[in-house]
This record gives structure tokens, C-alpha cells and sequence, in this order.
């Protein structure tokens, strides 16, 4: 996969699950699951005296599997710990499309491993996606956004991590939570990169998880992140363009596309009034929904 088509992928990717890479039966389920991201994970998911097995078991599963169309991310252990350069040296045979960096703090935690990956055969073209995961995240939000040219393609909320490290108390609707995560919306968006929200814990409130998935497009966010296959569905639905708003787009490039209409900069179609910007828009969003069909 080359890495115009890999962020493409990225920047229609719904739903990326964690797996926990210690665990084998359960790596066996990710090439046929319908999440747009697996993400092999080798940091949390896993404890100590389980990061040897992890990584071999994530080098497998990604070398020996066809994982069609999802993208193949790997979650590493952070740059302070004792496991992230083996884990560094397993993405050189593993090939993963993506490295997840946990613990991302400033531009220089992803300007490092962008200079490590570089340095490593196959590596080169392989995305970043950072995890923001503290206070000081946030802080320094816009300067690691900055990253984007380097090959960071997406921003992960780690809205766990995130609320313990700043004693906050994280209620259903997430009203202290939300001027942080309207900020990296903010300049996901102001530095052409996917943002994905952090994880719903309980996996069998299905109601409560549709809640917040529903809140992350008001949002502006382009998927979520998931910590169990029966979460994939809802995160596709909810993440994918509404049927109301295909038919609107379909409508105002139709309209547009008339002979009569090929100089026009302002069109009244259904009572309202749309400018050349909402074709752009509009073509954009179907030309989203032709990539998704094809999954």
C-alpha cells in the first residue's frame, strides 16, 4: 500500500479497534472484522511479562494476514520505557501501515520516532498517528498538529488517560472534557489530519456508546476508537455520511452539472440558497461514500 493510498484510508477510517496482541485467538478475528482500522496493540493491553510474546505475535499476524482494506496500525510502547525499541525493530518486520505513538507530549516525541522510522528499511512512508493523552497534550496541541508534513496523519484522544491525569471527573454527556477536545478538532482540522475519539469503556451500553459516537460527528471528528468488535457496527453507521445528506450532495451536483447552471456561483435548490463552496463540499462527501462502498 502506498502511502497516498494509506492516508486516504486514514481519512476515512470510522472505526479502528485495539486488540490486544498477547491475546492470539483474538488477532485471528482482525482480518475479518469490519473495522477500517485494526490496531495491534502492544502497550496497555498488555502487561510486562507479556510484551515478548505481544510483539512476535503482532509481527505474525501482520506478516501472514490479509487485512483487505483495514489499515494495519501497531501501537507501540512509549519512548521511556524499557520495550519501545524492540518494538521499534518488530515494525521493520512486521510492516505495519501505521505506528501508533502513545504518550505524545510535544512535536519532538514524533519528530524522534519520524527520524527512527527513517532510518529503517520499509519505514520510511509509514504514518504516525498520535496519541493525546494529558494535560500537556492539549497544551501543545497545535505544535504537534505541526507534525503533519512529517508523516503524523491522525490525532488519537486518549480521554482515559486524559481525565486521570487532570483529576476530572468524566460524566455521559463529557461537558468538562469538551473544551479540550473541541481544541484538538480544532487543529486536526486547521492541519489536514483524522482525529479519532477515545474509547467508550463499557462496551455493552449500546445506547450510551451510539450517544457518544453521535456526539463525536457533531463534534467534527472523524472516527472513534474502539475496545470491542460488537462496537464496529454503530461506529461504521454513525461515522458514515447520513442517507439525508448523500441525497442533498447528490442534489446540489446535479444542479450544478445542468449547461444552464455552468457559470453560476449561487444556486436556490429546495428553498435554500447554495454557493459553488457547498459543491465542493458535496462532491467531496460522495466521493467519500463511492471509497466506503467499496468495503
Amino acid at each position: 500500500m502506498i502511502e497516498t493510498e494509506i492516508r486516504t484510508s486514514t481519512r476515512n477510517c470510522r472505526s479502528a479497534l485495539y486488540m490486544p496482541a498477547s491475546n492470539q485467538r483474538v488477532l485471528q478475528k482482525g482480518p475479518s472484522l469490519p473495522a477500517d482500522a485494526i490496531i495491534l496493540d502492544l502497550e496497555d493491553s498488555v502487561g510486562p511479562e507479556q510484551k515478548t510474546r505481544a510483539r512476535s505475535q503482532a509481527i505474525a499476524a501482520i506478516s501472514e494476514n490479509d487485512y483487505g482494506y483495514r489499515i494495519r496500525a501497531l501501537r507501540i510502547n512509549a519512548s521511556d520505557t524499557r520495550w519501545h525499541n524492540d518494538d521499534i525493530l518488530a515494525a521493520v518486520d512486521a510492516r505495519p501501515d501505521v505506528i501508533v505513538l502513545p504518550k505524545v507530549e510535544t512535536a519532538r516525541d514524533v519528530l524522534q520516532i519520524r527520524e527512527r522510522l527513517s532510518r529503517l528499511a520499509g519505514l520510511e512512508s509509514v504514518e504516525i498517528w498520535a496519541m493525546m493523552e494529558s494535560p500537556r497534550a492539549i497544551l501543545n496541541a497545535q505544535e504537534i498538529a505541526n507534525c503533519s508534513d512529517c508523516g503524523l496523519s491522525a490525532l488519537l484522544i486518549g480521554n482515559n488517560d486524559m481525565a486521570r491525569a487532570s483529576n476530572m471527573s468524566v460524566t455521559s454527556d463529557r461537558t468538562y472534557l469538551v473544551p479540550w477536545l473541541m481544541q484538538l478538532v480544532a487543529v486536526a482540522h486547521a492541519n489536514s489530519l483524522a482525529l479519532f475519539d477515545g474509547v467508550y469503556n463499557n462496551f455493552t451500553d449500546v445506547s450510551g456508546f451510539q450517544r457518544e459516537c453521535e456526539q463525536g460527528v457533531a463534534m467534527g471528528m472523524t472516527g472513534k476508537t474502539l475496545i470491542h468488535p460488537l462496537q464496529v457496527p454503530i461506529a461504521n453507521e454513525v461515522f458514515s455520511p447520513a442517507k439525508t445528506d448523500i441525497l442533498e450532495a447528490q442534489a446540489v451536483v446535479d444542479a450544478f452539472a445542468q449547461p444552464e447552471n455552468a457559470g453560476a456561483g449561487v444556486l436556490q435548490i429546495n428553498g435554500r440558497m447554495i454557493e459553488r463552496l457547498h459543491l465542493a463540499m458535496a462532491t467531496q462527501l460522495l466521493a467519500r461514500v463511492e471509497r466506503l462502498s467499496h468495503r
